[in-house]
This record gives C-alpha cells, sequence and structure tokens, in this order.
C-alpha cells in the first residue's frame, strides 16, 4: 500500500556529536503523511489477521492524542475497512486535534471513562463490538512486533553497532531486537516516568533466546509522557535547524535529547555507529502553540 522507498536512511552530523562517533536516522517519518512511522509496521500484520478471519472492522484503544488512533484511522480509511476507537475519558466539548482528525477519516469514538478506561483489559469488548478485530493500545501484541521486523530491511543497517528507538509500549523495540543481528546493541528510550514494567513487556514479545543486546533507559522521560519542557523545545529546534528532521515532542524528541545527553556523557564508545529510528508521529506537534517549533 505505501512506498517503502520514501523511507530514507539519513546521515547525521549535529555539532554535539563527536568525530569519534557516527550517527544516521532511519526516516520511517516519511513513509506516510498520515500512516507515518512505526504505526503503520504495528498495524500490518493486525490488519492482515484481521482480512484473514475475514473481519473489515478494527476496533483500537486509545487517548485522546494518540497517534495510534490517527493512523489506524487514516490506514482503515485507505484500506476501506471500518474502525472504532475506544477512547480514555469523557467527550469533551472540542474534540482534540487527533481525535477530529481521526473521525474525519471516518473513525468512530466510543468514549469511555478514565475509571472504566483502566478496566479495559477485563472488559468483554466481544459483545460490544459484534464481528470486529481487536487491536490492542499502540498495537502492543504479537502481531504488532512481528510487523517492527521489517523495519531494519529498509536499508542495509548492518554496519551500525547500536540501534536507538524511543519507547513508549516496547512494541517496536521487541520487534527490532527480533530482527537485529549481534553484535548490533540495542537501546529503547523510555518515555513515560517510572515504567519498569516494561522490560517484561518487551520479554514477552521476543522471538528468541540469542537475541541482541538490548536494555531500557528510564532517564530521558523529560517528566513523563507526553511533558514537554523548553529544554526539549530547544533541543528539537537545534536539531532541526542542523539536520532538516523534524522531531515530535513525545517520542523522538526526546530519544534525540536522550541521545545528545549520553553523547556528552561518554556512554557510546569512540568507534560506535548509532542507528536512531524515527517512529514518526509528527501530528502530535499540534497540540503545541503555533510557532514553538520552528518547522
Amino acid at each position: 500500500m505505501f512506498d517503502y522507498r520514501n523511507i530514507q536512511l539519513q546521515n547525521i552530523t549535529p555539532t554535539w556529536l563527536p568525530g569519534t562517533i557516527q550517527a544516521a536516522m532511519l526516516r520511517l517519518d516519511l513513509l506516510h503523511s498520515e500512516v507515518s512511522g512505526n504505526k503503520w509496521f504495528k498495524l500490518q500484520c493486525n490488519i492482515a489477521a484481521a482480512k484473514a478471519d475475514g473481519k473489515d472492522h478494527i476496533v483500537t484503544f486509545g487517548g485522546a492524542y494518540s497517534n495510534h488512533l490517527a493512523a489506524t484511522a487514516a490506514a482503515c480509511r485507505l484500506l476501506g475497512m471500518r474502525c472504532t476507537a475506544v477512547v480514555r475519558g469523557e467527550a469533551a466539548p472540542m474534540l482534540s486535534h487527533t481525535l477530529a482528525l481521526a473521525k474525519q477519516q471516518g473513525m468512530q469514538l466510543h468514549f469511555v471513562t478514565r475509571e472504566v478506561y483502566k478496566q479495559k483489559d477485563s472488559i468483554d469488548w466481544k459483545e460490544v463490538f459484534q464481528d470486529a478485530y481487536f487491536v490492542p493500545e499502540g498495537g502492543h501484541n504479537a502481531a504488532g512486533a512481528e510487523g517492527c521486523e521489517e523495519i531494519l530491511s529498509m536499508h542495509d543497517v548492518s554496519g551500525f553497532t547500536h540501534i536507538i528507538c524511543a519507547v513508549g509500549t516496547g512494541t517496536t523495540l521487541a520487534g527490532l531486537i527480533n530482527s537485529a543481528e549481534p553484535p548490533q546493541q540495542l537501546k529503547g528510550y523510555v518515555v513515560l516516568k517510572g515504567a519498569h514494567y516494561l522490560s517484561e513487556e518487551v520479554k514477552a514479545l521476543l522471538k528468541y533466546r540469542s537475541a541482541p543486546h538490548w536494555e531500557l533507559v528510564h532517564e530521558h522521560h523529560g517528566g513523563g509522557y507526553a511533558k514537554v519542557t523548553p529544554a526539549l523545545i530547544e533541543c528539537m529546534n537545534h536539531f532541526y535547524n542542523e539536520t532538516k528532521i523534524p522531531l515530535d515532542v513525545v517520542y523522538t524528541g526526546k530519544l534525540v535529547q536522550g541521545f545528545k545527553k549520553e553523547i556528552e556523557s561518554g556512554i557510546y564508545p569512540p568507534g560506535s555507529r548509532v542507528l536512531l529510528i524515527h517512529s514518526g508521529g509528527l501530528q502530535g506537534n499540534l497540540s503545541l502553540k503555533p510557532g514553538v517549533l520552528h518547522y
């Protein structure tokens, strides 16, 4: 459905990167204007499973600013499938830009209270949405991880010593681990505060005992999920000025900010070749005031 040739492997040389270390960014954000980044890779096997099961209705879950909901709505519209979002929180007088866009794409919005949403895994949604295929929040399941195994095949990445990405559910990282080749090391920069449970979430999606070395880094969440600080905005603007690569405030901005801090602290040894995964999600920047970002 998409032209994978749009995905670029772009070398980056920001001023804070020493000459002893090389870095590049895999631009998954260029895949599609609406179904961008890792979102499509997490959806593709789920959608294939739905079709194989004879179902044309996707039901999924998320909050009012979910990149996953936006991407699911767009993908289903392009594929001619119906879709419904179970949205965390009661309907606001004015929809968020994300939900408004999803609704325009044809997604039905089913709002539930935060209390109900916390219990969503114990609710029999098949009784509510009969004959639907269910995709967990963020595409976090084995099919989502399987789809993400394709990411590293977009370009020859065999020469990289480290592969790093932002982590929300751990699905993308699991897919990368499953498809990487030792001795490559993988690192996930967690964007949620105190989410130490993610280690077990990732392990549950791994296929091989002899997986490459991987780790989660919890020090660069910037105050918690979707928390935006002046330092983050400054980092994103500076990175764009030097590379012309736009980042998002929830995931890739914190990935680059965390990577920069670790470069400055000497965590990456000389000779490292680091691949950063751009996971898209740029629509999330629409929640910011105009002019905050310089792109």
